[in-house]
């Protein structure tokens, strides 16, 4: 009995051991894809400085009170509209000064005239002798010169006067007035700014690399640019670059471009932000999913499934990250397979059941 039962068990064993050598070893499925090649296009988006093209800084130039502020701030205001008036009361009387002044060389210089023109006749009679003749030219050259002083005295102090009424250069909108009426104003000093809106330039920097890469581009449409406003949204008109600046900021790397944007409605303002978003081509990329790759310390990597259904990790260097997918610079061919999803479960070296499908229409379905 006893013999029997040892018997049964080594028949156990050993079928066990049998059933054992023949269970086959699980294999995944994982979907793979082949990388494309097709143009296509991406944005790229640089900080920019929002200015109306017409602004100008409204200063005085005399000193004086503010004695009356004839806009508001925010008002819209029309070519030669006044502004402010400085006090004038004193340029009144100086003007009044330079005018007496004034005539008062023209009498002189005539009663001169008179003279030297009685000299003359005397002289040709040989009355007086002819130095007392060149006294009497020089007295006229001197009174002259002093009613020309005369005259440009007073058109300095009527320019005086007319600074003291100061008016709108264009049509524009008054910004913030600092000083209220009965301010002492220094000359010089800064009353309102006066901003056209109805067109803005938009000033952003690129870098040497992207400056190369855009004057190389073939697309004349290159020049045609977008606005992403600060809260994120797209303005509705588009621009055109129309400006490079000569040179490079040595202390940056950059060179600055300006951008005109219509403003027909008035919402960008002087001093505002936002971004010039640049629509770039590329021509014949080898594109692959994000969702292919995975990171091992700052390297990408994907799974290549060779022709033994065995996946090989492999590193790939990516020229740009686009929204979706990578550019790949090399490491990769177009007619290679990679895991297309689910890299994070997959190991070097193992076998898979590889199901191919086709990256433009996955890409479609999302």
């Amino acid at each position: 009995m006893k013999n029997i039962q040892i018997l049964l068990v080594l028949c156990f064993l050993s079928t066990s051991s049998c059933n054992s050598e023949k269970q086959p070893e699980a294999v995944d499925t994982h979907e793979v894809i082949n990388p494309i090649v097709k143009d296509t296009s991406y944005d790229s988006e640089y900080v920019a400085e929002i200015q109306s093209v017409k602004y100008v800084e409204v200063r005085s130039r005399i000193k004086g009170h503010i004695e009356k502020i004839h806009v508001d701030e925010g008002q819209a205001v029309k070519e030669g509209q006044l502004l402010f008036t400085l006090s004038f009361m004193e340029f009144e009387k100086e003007l009044q000064k330079a005018h007496a002044a004034h005539k008062s060389a023209q009498a002189d210089l005539k009663a001169a005239e008179v003279e030297l023109s009685n000299v003359k006749r005397l002289l040709e009679k040989n009355i007086v002798a002819e130095g007392e003749f060149e006294v009497a030219k020089a007295k006229v050259e001197a009174l002259r010169a002093d009613m020309e002083e005369a005259a440009a005295n007073q058109e300095q102090v009527a320019l005086n006067l007319s600074f003291a009424h100061i008016k709108a250069p264009f049509n524009g909108y008054v910004n913030r007035i600092p000083n209220k009426v009965g301010s002492l104003i220094a000359d010089g000093d800064m009353l309102t700014s006066i901003s056209d809106n109805r067109e803005v330039f938009a000033y952003f920097n690129l870098s040497e690399i992207d400056y190369l890469n855009y004057v190389s581009a073939s697309d004349k449409q290159a020049d045609k640019v977008s606005l992403k406003l600060a809260n994120q949204t797209l303005y509705p008109h588009s621009g055109k670059i129309e400006m490079i600046e000569s040179e490079f900021d040595h202390a940056t790397g950059n060179i600055a471009f300006r951008a005109r944007f219509p403003n027909p409605d008035g919402l960008l303002k002087h001093g505002s932000n936002g971004k010039v978003v640049i629509n770039k081509q590329l021509t014949n990329p080898l594109l692959i999913p994000q969702k292919s790759t995975f990171e091992i310390q700052d390297k990408l990597y994907v799974f290549v499934v060779d022709k033994d259904d065995t996946l090989r990790q492999r590193n790939i260097v990516p020229r740009m990250q686009l929204t979706d997918f990578y550019v790949v610079e090399s490491g990769l061919s177009p007619n290679e397979k990679i895991v297309y999803e689910g890299v994070e479960n997959a190991k070097d070296g193992s076998k898979i059941t590889p199901v191919p499908i086709d990256l433009a229409t996955a890409m479609s379905q999302q």
